[in-house]
């Protein structure tokens, strides 16, 4: 079976869950409601980041919580979740789609972050679009 692209990855058609803690994990308590997105509702979220703006992943995390009636966002799949967006929106670019309409995961990933060192895209890519939104 042939390895799925990272477009195929992040149109998987999923619905989020939230889901009752019953221990603790990472940053919340048993008892806490936790999202867990999806690839996709990660992708429209980084698509509303208006131009010239950088929102921090716990930012993100917040929001998503809020809009879906839960305490937190899954900090795993929140992480997993945005590379996955990152490299659909890199293959879409490099397939020919205009910077303009990829998801522009640069103003959630600087390059100092972890994910970024792992990113097909390079650090170059992610400086090079920070510094013409005023990110850097």
């Amino acid at each position: 079976m042939a390895k799925k692209s990272w477009v195929e990855k992040r149109d998987l058609e999923k619905e989020p869950i939230v889901k009752v803690l019953d221990k603790r994990f990472a940053d919340m308590e048993e008892g806490c409601k936790m999202l867990i997105a999806t690839p996709k509702i990660v992708d429209a979220y980084i698509h509303d980041i208006p131009l010239g703006n950088q929102v921090e992943l716990s930012t993100m995390r917040q929001d998503l919580a809020l809009t879906f009636q839960a305490d937190k966002t899954c900090p795993v799949t929140s992480g997993i979740f945005l590379r996955i967006v990152a490299e659909a929106a890199f293959e879409e670019y490099q397939k020919g789609s205009p910077i303009e309409q990829i998801a522009p995961f640069w103003r959630m990933i600087d390059t100092r972050s972890k994910v970024a060192q792992k990113l097909a895209c390079g650090l170059d890519f992610i400086d090079q679009q920070r510094k013409k939104e005023g990110l850097n």
